[in-house]
């Protein structure tokens, strides 16, 4: 089995690096007998998926550079919440790519406790996305009864101006470059 190790320190983490990591993670591999093909390394910030070797690690998943991708743990692979991270994991198995946790022993692709994990992971990544939309509804009703009105601001316009522009004989394209409005926002409001 060819493995990619992923390793990860944020930038905040001062002083830290990676070498702490991939130094378990290789012995690890070295015990199991599982070559390194590849190693990915980021200092940044786990919250964001921008990471420029995390990126680099999935294109060459997609071109199935490796059979699994070891991490020192959950957090090092990805900070960005539970359902982030599990659309990264099952990203990895589209591509026919294992994973598994160094540290978390349960979180492995290729273990008895797969279809576990995954339903664990994607019934909690359920639930976050539901109190995600509960706490917007929720901010969206307190906005409400404060008076504030969402969406984009209404556009003012004078009906009568716009009657007489078009009584003169300007065109819809005319009376947009005059009112400063859109040619279908003049459309609609002359017709109206």
């Amino acid at each position: 089995m060819n493995v990619a190790l992923y390793s990860r320190v944020s930038t905040r983490d001062k002083g830290q690096d990676v070498a702490n990591q991939l130094q378990q993670l290789r012995e690890f591999c070295l015990k199991q007998g599982w070559p390194i093909v590849a190693e990915f390394a980021d200092h940044a910030s786990g919250k964001r998926g921008d990471r420029e070797q995390f990126q680099a690690m999935f294109a060459a998943a997609s071109r199935r550079e490796f059979d699994t991708v070891l991490f020192w743990s959950l957090d090092r692979f990805s900070r960005e919440g539970v359902y982030e991270t599990l659309q990264y994991l099952q990203r990895l198995t589209a591509y026919g790519v294992g994973y598994r946790s160094f540290s978390e022993q349960y979180l492995d692709s290729c273990g008895l406790f797969k279809d576990a994990v995954i339903s664990i992971l994607a019934t909690i990544a359920k639930q976050e996305r539901v109190r995600l939309s509960e706490r917007t509804i929720a901010g969206l009703q307190r906005a409400k009864l404060q008076g504030r009105i969402g969406g984009r601001p209404r556009i003012q316009y004078d009906h009568n101006r716009l009657a007489e522009l078009r009584r003169s004989g300007l065109s819809l394209g005319q009376i947009a470059s005059e009112t400063g409005l859109s040619k279908t926002t003049v459309a609609r409001l002359v017709s109206a």
